[in-house]
């Protein structure tokens, strides 16, 4: 009889081999509730596959903190900071910006707008992450609904429901994709036989600025924002790592980003059309029309994860079909897209991209974690190597261990949430400042999909979540699932109408 493997001896075994490695050893802490191996517990054994992935690659050795340095690390009393926000708004008046606009957004690569981060630029950055984040908040997870995969609201109440109103957009379209390969987990499916779609997933939406933010922004702004990953380990570990060419010219693309953005059935209910011509025939729309009207329009693309990704594959079609529209892509923990070749044509035809990352998170840096752009010094003996991967645009780097309210250790899928992102972005003043002290962002929303706030807030792991699980009790007094209402029903006849603007 063969004993049953013991997962933590055998990723002991891993790790004790990886300590003689003094060439590849990376150092890495890990936090109590994301790498501590449960058999009970699957975000612990999604972290713990991360781990022996990335090992696998590196060599890491992993060590537990000590929980004396874990509860006396602090500086200044982190509670007090906390509750004193409590009694604030969230968000200060915002600012007029109609007279710089094209500086905010992007035209002069935001020179010296990062580094101190200009509190205008911010104000933008944590929008467009909202909008971001905003695609995860709508999109129905759960695999015992017919619904999976789908977005949970009609786009008329999006941002309502999701509390949104604030910025002043509406949505005008929601985006669907699928894809030629099998890519894990980024396709959700139900487990139900008789589902909305067993094809395709919602991808995110369009939406267009109204009369009064237009107004403050100094331009009518179309925003595309693309659903990503939140648990990034099964496709870092699976996803294609082929370049494949993009077009005529020599700029090649990941595959299976491509993938996602072009594929198309005839057989499908929602995919008929690719994700990407759903979008840029949108965009063709709402651009000639309010040109006609004689306003100035502009173009901002976001997503984190994979989003951030698609955002780009999504910036280079609408550069070659909008040539003289300002775009603009603001991306929150995305991977390489593409070679240099990929990078050069985005840069040539004027796509403005703003990458935000955070240090400890690893998404960034995939894929071409050996082979990236910092072979490039090596071009006079090498040549352009044209199936090497490159980063896009300008970079704001974040670091987590920045904030006082975070904690330490490598809590690889708390660190490459969005909320971490809009979290640092918000505290954010320069890389030489400490956090900033009035920042507004609530605390609490950190903690939403995952455990990054230190203990002594006691705000709960992973609270965002339906009441009961969505379950609700009947007038007999059972719990069922009820259903959705008529109009949160996806409809690929309403998605295929064109409305008025």
């Amino acid at each position: 009889m063969v004993a049953a493997l013991n997962p933590v001896n055998h990723c002991h075994q891993l790790l004790s081999a990886a300590k003689h490695n003094h060439a590849c050893r990376l150092v890495i802490t890990a936090s109590f509730n994301e790498v501590a191996i449960n058999d009970g517990d699957k975000r612990s054994n999604k972290s713990t596959r991360l781990a022996k992935s990335i090992s696998n690659l590196l060599n890491l050795y992993i060590e537990k903190p000590s929980l004396k340095n874990f509860l006396h690390r602090h500086d200044w009393n982190v509670v007090a900071q906390a509750e004193a926000k409590l009694e604030l708004p969230t968000m200060s008046p915002k600012e007029d910006i109609s007279s710089i606009w094209r500086d905010i957004h992007g035209c002069s690569d935001w020179e010296n707008l990062l580094d101190p981060l200009h509190p205008f630029v911010r104000r933008e950055l944590i929008k467009y992450g909202e909008f971001s984040q905003a695609t995860y908040d709508a999109f129905d997870f759960d695999s015992f609904s017919e619904y999976c995969g789908s977005c949970l609201f009609n786009r008329r109440k999006f941002f309502e429901k999701l509390g949104l109103t604030k910025h002043g957009y509406d949505v005008r379209k929601y985006i669907y994709a699928m894809s030629q390969f099998e890519i894990p987990r980024w396709l959700e499916k139900s487990y139900v036989t008789d589902t909305w779609s067993k094809d395709s997933n919602w991808m995110g939406y369009i939406a267009v600025s109204d009369d009064l933010e237009s107004k403050r922004i100094g331009r009518r702004d179309i925003v595309v924002a693309w659903r990503g990953t939140v648990l990034p380990s099964e496709w870092y570990e699976d996803m294609q790592r082929d370049l494949e060419p993009l077009g005529h010219g020599e700029a090649k693309v990941e595959r299976g980003f491509l993938s996602i953005y072009k594929s198309k059935r005839m057989s499908t209910r929602y995919n008929k059309t690719s994700a990407s011509e759903q979008v840029i025939e949108e965009i063709k729309r709402l651009t000639k029309f309010y040109k006609s009207t004689g306003e100035q329009v502009s173009l901002t693309i976001t997503g984190h994860s994979l989003g951030g990704a698609l955002a780009l594959l999504n910036a280079y079609d609408a550069a070659m079909t909008f040539p003289t529209l300002p775009i603009s892509v603001i991306s929150f923990g995305a991977p390489r897209v593409g070679n240099i070749a990929f990078r050069d044509e985005l840069h040539h035809r004027g796509v403005k991209a703003l990458r935000i990352t955070i240090k400890q998170d690893l998404v960034p840096r995939m894929p071409g974690i050996v082979f990236n752009e910092t072979l490039q010094k090596f071009d006079d003996l090498t040549g352009t190597l044209d199936w090497v991967y490159h980063h896009v645009g300008a970079e704001l780097k974040l670091d987590a261990r920045a904030s006082p309210f975070l904690k330490r250790g490598s809590n690889f899928i708390g660190v490459h949430h969005p909320e971490t992102y809009l979290h640092l972005v918000d505290g954010f003043v320069s890389s030489n400042s400490s956090f900033r002290s009035d920042a507004k962002r609530d605390l609490a929303l950190v903690n939403k999909y995952c455990d990054m706030l230190v203990n002594e807030l006691r705000i709960p792991a992973y609270w965002y979540q339906l009441s009961n699980k969505g379950l609700v009790s009947n007038e007999f007094g059972r719990w069922i699932r009820p259903k959705r209402e008529n109009e949160d029903i996806p409809s690929p006849i309403e998605e295929e109408e064109n409305y008025d603007l």
